[in-house]
């Protein structure tokens, strides 16, 4: 066990994470705004979907970790404070601030007289430039000075939804950025404490550690983009298949073969936020910045080359049963922000097509979205029944496990399959692979 008091503000994705896993070896407060949230994490459920997530936090809850929706002079008086609200973009592609901003002013006044100096770590992924010109000024209001009353550090985040709680545990890397040699010390200190493994930790500057985060991100975007791209050349090549390619050229130890999986294209929480927020900002600094635009216009009208493969097939949509296997992003999460799969259901609703859906986590999530407009179930089976056509979207374990004989009750047997997990060799059925010529 650790002895350290550890307050995490922001119980989403990666504040829930970090909460469940520290919580487990060491004191924690977990602190949000939103009471429902709260009440369902307080009896030991994530209010998201990530697998092993709910068993360390229960875990946490009975090592004593506590949550709340208040921030107050005590739970301020902790070794680390941990800042990981969302931060959004608004409508013009700008980052929203003004969760990181509210946090901090309640950090700030909650700071007075304090015995200790904790160490306030922004973990939220923030434009380069923040901590230093947004959030320290805030802190410092209340006469309080960093390095004397507190000490602040810049610690971005690397986790994938679907795995977060693995890459919680094993981070590939630790980056963390500050000025104070001590207070990068003490955190460094406290992450080989509550790793078993030796994980690197990188020491730098505030701003190079909130670049390090956009850069991360916008790469792997652009790998995806690169391969989907690709992909589409192969559909018009007779014989060429984008996994025999991507498998290839993904064996260069200059390429590497993660994030070379073709499809539909990139969703959810971070990717397409954090490319958009990356371009803005080099926009506002002076750089047009043509690749990022590149990436992420790719990225959009990937889900066009989906929709055009449904055109090439009939004639007239209108009243074709259409059914989607797959809803979020990916596999192992409900997370259907950014999905292509709404993107798609939205561009079939104009065709009149009489749309049912299938996904193992996301059916709740998506029906807040589309409400009856759409037809959803829980059967893989009654999505099938009498359909014209299925689009594989997402590639869950149980749609691999899915045989022929699964699609001869559909009205016309065609798959389309955007992530090619399906070996189809059955001539009744209609197979066509995104990506295969």
């Amino acid at each position: 066990m650790v002895n350290k008091k550890i307050t995490i503000i922001g119980l989403g994705y990666v504040g829930l994470s970090l909460a469940s896993f520290l919580g487990t070896q060491t004191k924690v407060v977990g602190i949000d705004y939103d009471k429902e949230k709260l009440k369902i994490i307080k009896k030991g459920q994530s209010h998201f979907h990530e697998p092993k997530i709910n068993y360390y936090l229960k875990k946490a809850i009975k090592n004593g970790t506590i949550f709340t929706d208040k921030i107050t002079n005590e739970v301020i008086s902790s070794d680390f404070v941990f800042i990981t609200v969302g931060t959004p973009i608004d409508r013009n592609g700008k980052i929203d601030l003004n969760n990181i901003k509210e946090v901090s002013k309640s950090i700030a006044k909650n700071m007075k007289n304090l015995k200790n100096k904790p160490t306030i770590i922004v973990k939220s992924t923030v434009i380069p430039g923040t901590t230093i010109e947004v959030v320290k000024p805030i802190l410092e209001k209340n006469n309080l000075k960093e390095s004397i009353d507190f000490d602040l550090l810049t610690n971005p985040e690397f986790l994938k939804e679907g795995s977060a709680m693995q890459d919680t545990i094993l981070p590939h890397s630790i980056v963390i950025g500050g000025t104070n040699v001590k207070a990068i010390k003490k955190l460094t200190n406290l992450y080989k404490s509550v790793y078993r493994k030796k994980q690197k930790i990188v020491e730098t500057n505030n701003i190079t550690a909130e670049m390090i985060k956009y850069a991360n991100n916008a790469f792997l975007a652009t790998k995806i983009s690169f391969i989907n791209s690709i992909a589409n050349i192969c559909q018009k090549l007779p014989g060429t298949n984008i996994d025999k390619v991507a498998d290839i050229i993904g064996t260069d130890p200059r390429i590497g073969r993660q994030f070379l999986q073709a499809g539909p294209g990139y969703g959810g929480s971070c990717f397409p936020k954090d490319v958009q927020a990356l371009i803005n900002f080099s926009n506002n600094i002076g750089y047009n910045p043509i690749l990022l635009d590149a990436v992420k216009n790719t990225n959009i009208h990937q889900v066009n080359a989906v929709m055009n493969l449904v055109n090439t097939k009939f004639k007239n949509l209108k009243q074709k049963k259409i059914s989607i296997l797959g809803l979020a992003f990916k596999e192992n999460t409900d997370d259907i922000r950014e999905s292509r799969s709404i993107k798609l259901i939205n561009l079939l609703l104009k065709k009149n097509c009489n749309i049912f859906v299938h996904d193992p986590k996301a059916i709740d999530n998506t029906r807040l979205v589309f409400k009856n407009k759409i037809t959803y179930s829980n059967s893989i089976k009654e999505v099938l029944i009498n359909s014209d056509c299925v689009i594989i979207m997402t590639a869950w374990e149980e749609y691999k496990k899915l045989k022929e004989k699964d699609f001869l009750n559909m009205q016309n047997p065609l798959i389309l399959d955007t992530r090619r997990i399906l070996n189809i060799k059955n001539k009744k059925i209609q197979y066509i692979g995104l990506g295969v010529g």
